[in-house]
């Protein structure tokens, strides 16, 4: 056997050894606050990856807080910032966003609540207008983050 032919052979060997040992990462369906109300889970955990289900501007109670799309847009965030906080991430791992607004004319508002959960990192970030939102809110807003701890979060 030629030199090349070994050496592509031995390649072909330890590739096939490291597949048949590597596994798929591991799924966890994470409901932090329980049995879910909603048929969704608040967040799905894909080996290191998380991967948020959108977050509407509600209270404790389940309602949808008061003041319009600013209020609603700071919930909404204190929201994603639970959820991470309970599902072994925070804030500052998130790396990308997608925000859903009732009216793209709110843009501006919602960006400038946005980014002050952002102060040192700026996650890749969608945005579009939606014709109607869960529970009537004006902006809801998933994420995917980092499972892992670090400083900062809100």
């Amino acid at each position: 056997m030629s030199h090349l032919r070994r050496s592509t052979w031995c390649a072909a060997v330890l590739l096939l050894s490291a597949c048949a040992t590597t596994r798929p990462p591991e799924i966890a369906f994470l409901t932090p606050y329980g049995p879910p109300v909603y048929p969704f889970s608040p967040a799905v955990r894909v080996g290191s990856m998380l991967y948020l289900a959108g977050q509407v501007g509600t209270d404790s109670t389940g309602a949808l807080v008061k003041g319009g799309v600013e209020a609603e847009t700071r919930q909404t965030m204190r929201n994603i910032a639970d959820v991470l906080a309970k599902t072994g991430s925070s804030m500052d791992r998130v790396v990308k966003c997608t925000a859903f607004l009732a009216d793209m004319k709110e843009w501006p508002t919602v960006n400038v609540v946005y980014a002050t959960f952002f102060p040192t990192h700026k996650p890749a970030r969608s945005a579009l207008g939606a014709t109607g939102l869960a529970l009537n809110a004006r902006v809801e807003v998933e994420c995917i983050a980092v499972v892992g701890t670090s400083s900062g979060g809100r």
